[in-house]
């Protein structure tokens, strides 16, 4: 249980104690009132039915105080009783039953006992707590009386102590001020005066009770006030004017916008439900529009909307609030609505039919302008016009377009007529806009409106005509020069004849017919050849210019086809060709016609008028209609044989070829050049003389070495230490005091034949401190490179006194091995030109580079440096003098 229960059962114990009052009510009415009184409150009600049920007068002896109907009883100004009782009568009177009665009522006032606290206690003692909100509530707009009483607040603690109440909040101490006031000891609620709810909708009071020392009896208590609202506030629409546009010729229930107000009065409730009406459409008849009540929303109900008849709809639109009953607030706005123009209307000709003329051999241009009319906005989709040719055009001599500013349709001339061809045209034309056309069917408005064009033609003088532009004659090739053929022919289109025209040659290729001016007729003037023609075509142009008796003229074609002959034999395509054996056994060939497919192939191939030993070896079979394969025996020989070879086409024309075929052992043609080029016999003089060079050269070689050993055996000695050094390889090609000489005067080719030539040099040294060194060089080794086991050869493995010196020269057979297989193959290369490819007079230029050399110019191998003398040669040490003897005896 809690405040709220004791609240309730205190004003059902009052309730009573005023019915037990009005028992006694026609004796004495008792009263418990405050010492002060204010203005308009109420102290009580008495029962005047149980007094006088038929009173028709109320009256109070005591000016302080009335009496309404019901018997309430409240104070006519503020009161403050002096003593603790007052009393006054009411009188009730029955005019009819002329009764009279009278109740007296007696206020009591009772002073307040403080309940002081027991100084002793140091906080109060609250009992469970019991005091809560009672649901308040205040009328917006309220006419009072003011103040007006809204409730009583009490505290449990108010049975233990004396207890003032007080309130702050919105209302009170915060704006609105002094709108609420609390008696400080009674706990009446009061307002002082009209509260707008759209303004403040409700006030979060708070409630206090304390005693008379400050202390708080009870828990501040949260007192909510709520503002009943009032339909006050008229709805307002959203905007004064609204814009809306709809296409003509919408369906019915087609959207025209959304009309929309607000009202301030409280959501949810029937002061704001709103319902909208159309008060007044301008023009009035019909109606078209329907809003709906409760959305807003303005449709369409009529299909007669029409832009050509009234292109702007005013409606006047009503808003009423209490979901629009007669006592609802309402507001007024205004909806244009807009017709939009939509292709309604088909453009019409003015006329159905119309009349043009034009001269022959004229285009390109303008012959008639068609006006037509339209309904629909101007300048728009729906009222441009779009022209078309129906019937009359199929070969397209003429068109018509729309000039975009007057909306006509032009009517132009693109391809020249021929009045001899037709005297006038009838074209149909249609027009229709540039969008669909959208009502409906049903109306059976044509989509498209149709009229009649008449185009007369105009005669003129024309020149002559060249038709058909290219006229074809036929002759066959070889034909014999002066053979007459009829030639290109011209007429006049007024006399449908070619009299009086003459005929002229423009352009004859390859100058092989001649026209004649009168008749036009062709002469052959040279044989004829199709084969010769390029491109390759067996019609030949000649350009013909036909001119009548004023000049005018025209320009013709005259192909001439010639007719092939078959005066071309067959040819074989190859002349030359190798055979590797064993791996091939045959080679096929093949042959060409340049003539007609019809004397053409099928060729048939045959050995012709042959020796016994080629038909022995070589045998020919068809492989298909141009091709054949020759074959040979085992026992050919390696060789080159000549084979004659006869092809013959399908008319019988042949030809004979003496075909070249190379037996060769390879194993690809092309290395069967090489081979037979190095193995022929018969060797070009610079071949030979590459030879003879390299044999002066050794021989070069080897007459050095004796000189050196003959000259050892004079008795000319060289340091110890330089017969212990070796011959080493070096790059250095200038003229210096580092140069290393090469003894043998050549070097090695490498693996990839990049060196061309013996290269080296014969008789040049290093000085080194007053002692020369000799160098023997085999490939990228010297010949002195020592062949010691399990090492790889160094230089320094061949100096000092580590290795025997014996070991590390060459006897002359390994030399000789090393030497002769490198001469052949500079010999080869010497045979090849800059493809490498054999060729057996190539010739290879040599240059003298020095002099005083005892074997002479050798080429690009010898160089000779003039301050470098041979005389060392003579010097040389004892162990090169085997070598010499070997040499010797060779």
């Amino acid at each position: 249980r809690g405040p709220l229960y004791e609240v309730l059962c205190m004003q059902l114990l009052l309730t009573l104690l005023v019915f037990t009052f009005a028992g006694e009510a026609c004796k004495k009415v008792i009263f418990n009132v405050p010492s002060k009184l204010e203005a308009d409150k109420l102290i009580g009600r008495v029962d005047l039915k149980e007094c006088l049920k038929s009173a028709d007068s109320i009256l109070s002896n005591d000016p302080d105080f009335r009496v309404l109907d019901d018997g309430s009883v409240y104070t006519a100004r503020a009161i403050v009783l002096s003593s603790e009782k007052r009393s006054f009568t009411i009188g009730l009177s029955d005019r009819k039953t002329q009764t009279q009665k009278e109740i007296y009522v007696l206020l009591e006032h009772q002073k307040k006992v403080l309940k002081k606290r027991h100084t002793k206690e140091t906080v109060l003692r609250r009992a469970k707590r019991r005091w809560a909100p009672i649901p308040c509530s205040m009328q917006e707009n309220s006419l009072g009386p003011f103040p007006l009483f809204l409730q009583q607040v009490q505290s449990d603690a108010a049975q233990n102590y004396t207890v003032f109440y007080s309130i702050s909040g919105r209302g009170v101490d915060q704006e609105p001020l002094n709108l609420f006031f609390i008696e400080r000891d009674t706990g009446n609620l009061y307002c002082t005066r009209p509260v707008d709810r759209e303004e403040y909708d409700v006030f979060d009071l708070i409630a206090y009770a304390s005693t008379a020392d400050g202390y708080s009896a009870d828990l501040p208590l949260p007192l909510p006030i709520k503002v009943e609202d009032e339909n006050d506030n008229h709805p307002i629409f959203t905007e004064t004017i609204y814009n809306f546009e709809v296409p003509e010729s919408s369906r019915l229930g087609t959207t025209v916008g959304v009309v929309c107000a607000t009202d301030r009065d409280e959501p949810d409730t029937m002061h704001t439900r709103l319902k909208y009406s159309i008060l007044e459409q301008n023009p009035k008849s019909p109606g078209l529009f329907s809003v709906h009540p409760s959305t807003g929303v303005i449709t369409t109900v009529s299909h007669y909307l029409d832009r050509e008849v009234v292109d702007k709809y005013t409606l006047i639109m009503k808003v009423q609030d209490m979901d629009g009953q007669f006592f609802g607030l309402s507001s007024t706005s205004t909806c244009i609505i807009t017709v939009k123009d939509s292709n309604d209307n088909a453009p019409t000709f003015r006329q159905n039919a119309y009349e043009a003329t034009v001269d022959e051999n004229t285009y390109n241009v303008e012959i008639l302008r068609i006006p037509i009319e339209d309904k629909d906005s101007i300048n728009t989709e729906n009222w441009r016009a779009n022209f078309t040719i129906l019937k009359g055009n199929e070969n397209g001599y003429f068109k018509i377009s729309t000039d975009k500013s007057t909306n006509e349709g032009v009517l132009c001339v693109v391809k020249p007529l021929n009045y001899e061809e037709n005297h006038q045209m009838i074209l149909e034309i249609g027009v229709n806009n540039e969008v669909p056309f959208i009502r409906d069917i049903a109306t059976r408005v044509p989509t498209m409106n149709r009229a009649l064009v008449t185009v007369r033609v105009k005669d003129q003088d024309e020149g002559p005509e060249c038709n058909p532009p290219a006229q074809y004659v036929r002759i066959k090739e070889n034909s014999a020069a002066g053979l007459k053929v009829n030639g290109y022919k011209a007429y006049d289109p007024e006399t449908k004849n070619s009299n009086g025209l003459r005929y002229k040659k423009l352009h004859d290729p390859k100058e092989w017919i001649s026209i004649d001016e009168i008749s036009g007729l062709i002469t052959v003037s040279k044989v004829l050849d199709r084969e010769v023609m390029a491109p390759r075509n067996d019609v030949y142009n000649v350009t013909v210019l036909a001119i009548d008796q004023d000049g005018r003229s025209c320009t013709g074609t005259l192909a001439v086809n010639i007719e092939d002959v078959n005066d071309n034999p067959p040819q074989l395509l190859q002349d030359y060709l190798v055979v590797c054996k064993p791996k091939m056994t045959y080679v096929d060939i093949s042959a060409i016609d340049l003539d007609e497919p019809v004397h053409g192939a099928p060729f048939h191939f045959s050995l012709a008028n042959t020796s016994p030993e080629i038909n022995r070896i070589w045998t020919i079979n068809k492989v298909n209609d141009t091709a054949a394969r020759l074959s040979y025996r085992k026992n050919a020989e390696l060789q080159k044989y000549i084979i004659p070879i006869t092809v013959k086409d399908r008319a019988g024309q042949s030809a004979t070829r003496n075909l070249r075929v190379d037996v060769c052992d390879c194993t690809h043609p092309s290395q069967c050049v090489s081979t037979s080029r190095s193995a022929d016999v018969s060797l070009g003089k610079w071949a030979i003389l590459a030879i003879l060079l390299g044999i002066a050269l050794l021989f070069s070689v080897l007459l050095t070495l004796v000189c050196g050993v003959v000259s050892a055996r004079k008795g000319k000695s060289f340091p110890e230490d330089l017969a212990q050094q070796n011959l080493i390889i070096s790059n250095t090609e200038a003229p210096g005091d580092d140069r290393v000489c090469s003894a043998n005067g050549f070097t090695a080719q490498t693996a990839n034949n990049s060196s061309h030539g013996f290269c080296g040099t014969l008789g040049s040294g290093i000085r080194n401190g007053g002692q020369e060194t000799i160098e023997m060089v085999k490939g990228h080794q010297t010949l002195d490179s020592c062949r010691g086991a399990g090492h790889h050869p160094t230089l320094d493995s061949c100096r000092g006194g580590h290795v025997d010196v014996d070991n590390c020269r060459y006897i002359y057979s390994e030399w000789h091995n090393f030497t002769q297989p490198r001469l052949g193959e500079k010999l080869h290369v010497c045979n090849q030109n800059e493809d490498h490819m054999p060729s057996q007079d190539y010739v290879l230029t040599y240059n003298y580079e020095g002099r005083g050399s005892p074997a002479g110019s050798v080429g690009c191998c010898s160089e000779k440096q003039e301050d470098d003398g041979l005389d060392f040669l003579n010097n040389l040490e004892p162990k090169f003098l085997t070598l010499a003897e070997a040499c010797t005896k060779r």
